[in-house]
């Protein structure tokens, strides 16, 4: 590495932990400049960074790579929620088409040295015939059909197949287990945050999760250790559902799996919560990762455990709680009668 220092690309700082990144990183002393990159300004402080409105669809990102002498790439514009992106089309445009055009334009930097991709352990997804730990090289047991989980599956694809191409680029890509702290707004917080939880009957997931705070450090280790490769990052142990729900002490209703998706339909019609299949499959199942290449190969550890950032997430929540009887009366009055037949239910 050059005296000068590095200049960082980071795309979707519109959104809270893309910004926060951003500031973050334009405050490491071993980087020169930040650019930011996303469709609408961000709200709040960017500090340092200076933001370039631009869609990354349009190819126009390849001229700001090169003539911003760009040699860092951080890719955290990949949403996991419909609502947020204007619906499910122009999530997937954002996403895929997005991550295309991105991948495009680093192809033809010359200048380019480390592209680091935020993906998710969602790529694994949930099913009653899961391994008890996913490792790096392990397929979801059933394909994804559709959503987000599809999204990051094709964007993977291409980030590995610009890491053939372009051998000279050092290319992470880090499978964060759900990203959890008292600022994240996710379909998995906006879950915790509900005033009444509804839980699968007979079911209790196991949960794995990343501190905010951890996920910022993560991403500033990937770009100084320059570790190439795909690597499973979470806090250290599991936390049970039922455990996470205890904690924050909010009452919940136990639905049995083929009521869950209805639920979901409810909450998204009251913006409520991005329920999604995947994420009904995942309250159901859980999902645990082996964490061990992050260790002994990328050389990061986590300062937060799962059980330790689950609590200074719930920490501000387990003191909110709110009465809920009128939404669960509301719950329990649009859930359809009891029907035996769960056809479909398991299907994204």
């Amino acid at each position: 590495m050059g005296s000068a220092g590095r200049v960082v690309l980071v795309t979707g700082v519109s959104r809270d932990l893309g910004r926060r990144f951003a500031r973050a990183a334009a405050a490491d002393p071993d980087v020169a400049r930040v650019i930011g990159v996303d469709v609408v300004p961000p709200r709040g402080d960017i500090g340092d960074v200076s933001f370039v409105r631009a869609d990354i669809r349009n190819p126009v990102i390849a001229k700001v790579i090169v003539k911003e002498d760009v040699d860092t790439v951080v890719h955290m514009s990949v949403i996991a929620t419909p609502g947020s992106a204007g619906g499910r089309n122009t999530m997937k445009e954002l996403n895929v088409i997005g991550t295309m055009q991105l991948l495009a334009a680093c192809q033809k930097a010359p200048g380019l040295r480390t592209l680091v991709v935020k993906s998710t352990t969602t790529v694994y997804g949930a099913s009653s015939r899961d391994p008890a730990m996913f490792t790096e090289d392990m397929e979801p047991r059933r394909a994804p059909r559709s959503g987000y989980a599809k999204d990051v599956a094709e964007i993977e694809g291409y980030v590995r197949g610009f890491a053939r191409r372009r051998p000279d680029v050092c290319v992470t890509l880090l499978r964060a287990a759900n990203v959890i702290g008292p600022h994240v707004t996710s379909p998995i917080t906006s879950y915790f945050r509900l005033p009444v939880i509804p839980t699968v009957l007979g079911h209790d997931a196991r949960m794995q999760f990343l501190h905010e705070q951890d996920l910022l450090e993560l991403l500033l280790h990937a770009i100084r250790s320059e570790v190439p490769g795909t690597f499973n990052v979470a806090g250290d142990g599991l936390l049970m559902l039922s455990q996470a729900l205890r904690r924050l002490g909010r009452p919940t209703v136990p639905l049995p799996p083929f009521a869950v998706g209805n639920v979901g339909s409810i909450l998204r019609s009251a913006r409520v919560a991005d329920f999604s299949p995947e994420q009904t499959a995942f309250l159901t199942y859980g999902r645990g990762v082996d964490t061990t290449r992050m260790r002994t190969d990328l050389g990061f550890e986590p300062a937060f455990t799962t059980d330790g950032a689950f609590a200074d997430f719930s920490a501000p929540l387990a003191a909110s709680g709110r009465p809920a009887e009128r939404l669960l009366a509301g719950l329990a009055d649009r859930l359809p009668a009891a029907d035996p037949t769960p056809a479909g239910s398991d299907r994204g």
